[in-house]
C-alpha cells in the first residue's frame, strides 16, 4: 500500500535501505521535517514525532533503516537530510556519533539496569548534533522493568530526543501496547528478490548468477544473502540441514541428526564471537595493567580478575543468543522446506522458498500426505516455541526429529 510520501533517489544514507521506497519516503520526510524544527520554522502538526516503532520481518531491514533515519537526523548538509557524506553521517552509521545512543543487546534481554542508564543519558541536551537519539535494535528483547523504565522516558521525553525502537511487530508479545500506543509505527515489508540481487551484485560485486540464487533462498534476509554468497560454509551449513527431512531413514537417525544440528549451531556461535572474545579479553586486561609491576599490582590483579569475570558472563550470554539465533535460523529453513511440500502437493505455483531444492521437496510430496506434512512442518515451528522458553537446544530438536521421522 502506498502511503502517499515522495519517493526519494537511494543515495546518502538511504541507499542501504533495500527495496523499501514508502518507508523511506516517510523517513526522509519526518527528517526534513525535523530540520524546519530545529531552524525554528512551523511544520504540520505529526509531521515529525519522539518515538518511532520500526517493524518488519527478520531480514527486511528495520535496523537499517533506523540508522538511516538517525543519520538523517544528525546529517550536517544544508541541501538534503541523510547525505551520507558529512561527518555526522558517516559517525552515526559506523555507530560512533556522540549524540546518538545504539544499544544493541548481545545477550538474551535488555536488563532494566541498562535501560535506566539508557534513559538518564537521554535526557541530556545534545552535544554536537540537533538530536539525541535513542536507537534500540530488538526492542522486543526488554524485560518488563526495562520496558517500565523506557516507557517514563517515551511519555514524557526530553526535548531534542528521539526513540527510534526496532521490532519483528507491533504485536504485544514485541513491544508493550504502552509503549506501542506512544510511538509512530513504521512497518517495512519483505524485500522482493530481485532489490536484493541488486544490492549484492552493484554494491557486493557479487557475480550475478551466485546473487540472483543467494537473493531466492535467503526469504527476503537482506544479510543471510550477502552471507550466503560470500561465505562457502554458510552455503554448506544450509545444504546440511535441507539435507535432514529426507536422511531421517531409521530411528536411530533422529539422534544422530540432532546432535549435528545443535552441533552446527553451537559452531556457528564460537565462530562469529571468536575473534572479537580474544580482542575484548586482550583489551581489558590491558586496560586492567596486566603484565605490571611495582606497588599496587596485587589489588590491580584482583580488581582484573573481577573484571574478567563479569566479561566471561557477558561473552557466555552473547554466545547462548548467537547459538540458539544459528539454530533458529536451521529451523527456518526446515520450516520452508515442508512449505515447499506443501506447495508441490497442491499444484500451486507459488514461488519455492528453496527452488535449489525442488527435486527433493517433490520426492518429499509424492511420498508424504498433506497430513503428514503439517504435522512436521507443526513440529518445526513448536521446537521454536520451545527455544524461546528455555527448553534446552538438544532436547526441543530432538522432539521435534522424532516427529520428522514419524510424521
Amino acid at each position: 500500500m502506498r502511503t502517499g510520501a515522495p519517493e526519494v533517489p537511494a543515495t546518502g544514507v538511504w541507499a542501504e535501505v533495500v527495496g523499501q521506497p514508502d518507508a523511506v519516503g516517510t523517513l526522509h520526510a519526518a527528517a526534513d521535517a525535523a530540520r524546519r524544527q530545529v531552524r525554528g520554522e512551523q511544520v504540520p502538526p505529526g509531521a515529525m514525532t519522539h518515538a518511532w516503532l520500526f517493524t518488519g520481518p527478520p531480514g527486511s531491514g528495520r535496523s537499517i533503516a533506523a540508522r538511516a533515519f538517525a543519520a538523517a537526523l544528525e546529517c550536517e548538509d544544508p541541501a538534503t537530510a541523510g547525505c551520507g557524506k558529512c561527518t555526522a553521517c558517516r559517525t552515526v552509521l559506523h555507530g560512533t556519533h556522540a549524540d546518538v545512543k545504539l544499544v544493541v543487546p548481545e545477550g538474551l534481554s535488555i536488563s532494566v539496569a541498562e535501560m535506566r542508564a539508557l534513559v538518564q543519558a537521554a535526557a541530556r541536551r545534545p552535544s554536537t548534533g540537533q538530536w539525541r537519539v535513542v536507537l534500540i535494535e530488538d526492542s522486543d528483547r526488554l524485560t518488563e522493568g526495562a520496558a517500565n523504565a523506557l516507557l517514563k522516558a517515551v511519555e514524557e521525553p526530553p526535548p531534542r530526543t528521539v526513540f527510534l525502537l526496532c521490532a519483528p511487530s507491533d504485536h504485544p508479545e514485541d513491544v508493550s501496547v504502552t509503549i506501542r500506543s506512544r510511538c509512530r509505527v513504521l512497518q517495512l515489508r519483505t524485500p522482493l528478490s530481485g532489490a536484493i540481487a541488486e544490492v549484492l551484485r552493484e554494491r557486493d560485486d557479487i557475480e550475478p548468477q551466485l546473487a540472483e540464487w543467494a537473493a531466492e533462498v535467503c526469504g527476503g534476509h537482506i544479510g543471510r544473502a550477502r552471507r550466503l554468497a560470500t561465505d562457502e560454509l554458510a552455503r554448506e551449513r544450509r545444504e546440511s540441514v535441507l539435507r535432514i527431512p529426507l536422511g531421517l531413514q531409521r530411528f536411530a537417525d533422529v539422534f544422530t541428526a540432532a546432535s549435528g544440528l545443535v552441533k552446527l549451531a553451537e559452531t556457528e556461535a564460537v565462530t562469529a564471537n571468536e575473534d572479537r572474545n580474544e580482542s575484548e579479553r586482550e583489551e581489558l586486561k590491558t586496560a586492567m595493567g596486566a603484565g605490571g609491576t611495582g606497588k599496587g599490582t596485587a589489588s590491580a590483579t584482583r580488581g582484573a580478575n573481577a573484571a574478567l569475570k563479569e566479561l566471561e558472563k557477558r561473552q557466555k550470554s552473547r554466545a547462548t543468543r548467537s547459538q540458539r539465533d544459528a539454530l533458529d535460523l536451521a529451523l527456518v529453513d526446515l520450516a520452508g522446506f515442508y512449505r515447499d511440500v506443501l506447495v508441490t502437493r497442491t499444484g500451486s505455483q507459488a514461488v519455492l522458498n528453496h527452488p535449489d531444492f525442488a527435486r527433493a521437496s517433490a520426492k518429499a510430496a509424492a511420498e508424504w500426505t498433506s497430513e503428514s506434512t503439517l504435522r512436521r512442518l507443526e513440529a518445526v515451528l513448536e521446537c521454536r516455541t520451545a527455544l524461546t522458553q528455555n527448553v534446552k537446544p538438544l532436547i526441543a530438536v530432538e522432539a521435534m526429529l522424532a516427529t520428522l521421522f514419524t510424521g
